[in-house]
């Protein structure tokens, strides 16, 4: 006789059997922070990030400031690599989630960062771009890692929105940088899980938005 699970058991025995199962990220083609558009991207191949490994509710994701330098009206783009970007590559990764573990599909993310000098761009859009989430809440940025901005330790910032709801302004942080004990900015709540090399990284970072 075949064994039920409850729905919640189901579902968040769902979420963690689909980490080791390749899925597809696509995203709708729009411009612009608050709009959704409804025609995909060609896909873009995404191993999720582990969630939901416990029976209680996740905390939303920790706001910060949005800082002096964001562009409105950012290109859409999963990738921020472009000729002129010089740097160690960095592939970011995660969901978009719940406080109850639901994936949030269609969310937009909005990333804006230093060169690897540690220089913003606040003319053009280099190291500048928005997405958005799959179906399963899954998301996929290329990018660089950022130099040091006067000040701060190594950092990335990003807005998330999911669709008609508030916006999460908040930003990523590197493990075992000097510079995080000296920020007064600095969330250990918002480190990335960040593996490889001087060649190439990969960050895993799970967003918590809060709603049920």
């Amino acid at each position: 006789m075949p064994k039920h699970h409850p729905p919640e058991e189901s579902r968040r025995h769902f979420l963690r059997t689909v980490v080791a199962t390749p899925f597809v990220l696509s995203v709708p083609l729009v411009v612009g922070l608050a709009n959704f558009g409804k025609q995909p991207d060609p896909a873009v191949s995404l191993v999720p990030t582990l969630a939901c490994e416990d029976d209680d509710e996740d905390d939303p994701t920790v706001s910060q400031t949005e800082g002096p330098f964001f562009s409105p009206n950012s290109p859409k783009r999963t990738s921020l690599i472009e000729p002129a970007v010089q740097g160690t590559r960095l592939v970011v990764t995660g969901w978009v989630l719940t406080r109850s573990c639901r994936p949030v599909a269609n969310a937009l993310l909005d990333f804006w960062q230093a060169d690897d000098k540690g220089r913003y761009d606040n003319v053009g859009y280099r190291l500048r771009g928005h997405q958005f989430t799959d179906a399963q809440g899954a998301f996929r940025l290329e990018t660089i890692v950022p130099g040091l901005y006067p000040g701060r330790t190594r950092h990335i910032h990003v807005k998330v929105q999911a669709p008609h709801q508030p916006i999460l302004t908040t930003q990523l942080y590197f493990p075992e940088e000097r510079r995080n004990a000296r920020d007064g900015i600095f969330r250990p709540e918002l480190l990335m899980n960040v593996t490889g090399g001087e060649t190439g990284r990969e960050g895993r970072f799970n967003f918590v938005l809060d709603l049920p």
